[in-house]
């Protein structure tokens, strides 16, 4: 295998935000990460919003666009139209989580559509995988919905969770019927801190069966959008006692580009494998 130097970008296309790595892998030492960028959509161009992204992180990095050996995507990464290669979701989040928390056995990846469970090993090879339908009330995008109803930013929403002193289930899975359910619980004068925390609370239980689903072990990283989001944190860890299942729920001030992150791990390391192929047909 190559030993060479290389800088390596990778650029996670979601459904309401692009997130841009670049990356140094040196030959004979550990990654690096030169720059980590999230570029959110909101009904802009997403060619214009990813190239912007990946232009500004290259800037972050102090790098010039011909020195990157390998650009990666993954998500909805065909309109990466400089992209090189392309990545499975799932074989990004899992090689990004294992760059970021070498020890996890388990990734869960809470995106603004859907979340996914997947059972993971050492080398980051997925062992087994659930998802959620787009229907269910446990995505990103139903929790962003309920937090502009609120009149909160969603970046409020994890601290104003954990603040709860009763919170107020959800109990419908359809999206639709849970923010009618909200719009109740708002009427009856339910705070917005135990609204927040039921919602929590019902999204930490279809999470949890999927990793029930999976035979999840160990230590499990949450990677996705709402990695980042103290209150479901909390509330899968409390989920997780509740169940008496023996599992830890990680996160990582990263893990929201564990998908980023394992699209440029891959990418260097098919550009190695593609180099040294030429090599050895000289």
């Amino acid at each position: 295998m190559s030993n060479e130097d290389l800088i390596t970008a990778g650029i996670d296309v979601g459904s309401s935000a692009a997130k841009t790595v670049i990356m140094h892998m040196p030959g004979d030492g550990e990654p690096k990460v030169m720059a980590l960028r999230t570029d959110r959509i909101r009904r802009r161009d997403l060619r214009v919003v990813i190239d912007e992204g990946y232009t500004m992180a290259l800037e972050e990095a102090a790098v010039d666009a011909k020195d990157v050996a390998y650009v990666a995507s993954t998500g909805e990464g065909e309109l990466v139209e400089f992209r090189r290669g392309h990545f499975y979701g799932m074989t990004t989040h899992a090689r990004g989580a294992i760059f970021l928390i070498p020890e996890v056995r388990a990734v869960l990846d809470v995106g603004a559509l859907h979340a996914r469970a997947m059972r993971i090993d050492d080398k980051s090879r997925v062992l087994g995988y659930r998802m959620t339908s787009q229907c269910a009330s446990g995505s990103g995008q139903f929790l962003e919905n309920i937090a502009r109803y609120l009149g909160v930013a969603l970046e409020e929403v994890g601290g104003l969770s954990t603040q709860a002193n009763a919170p107020e289930q959800v109990s419908s899975i359809c999206a639709v019927l849970a923010e009618t359910d909200v719009i109740n619980m708002v009427s009856r004068g339910i705070s917005t801190n135990n609204i927040l925390k039921g919602i929590h609370q019902s999204m930490a239980g279809r999470y949890f069966k999927l990793l029930r689903a999976i035979g999840a072990e160990e230590q499990v990283l949450i990677s996705g959008g709402l990695a980042a989001d103290a209150g479901l944190a909390e509330a899968m860890r409390q989920q997780v006692a509740d169940e008496g299942m023996e599992l830890e729920i990680r996160t990582h001030p990263h893990s929201i580009y564990a998908g980023a992150l394992g699209a440029a791990l891959w990418g260097g390391f098919r550009h190695r494998v593609l180099a040294r192929r030429e090599l050895a047909a000289v």
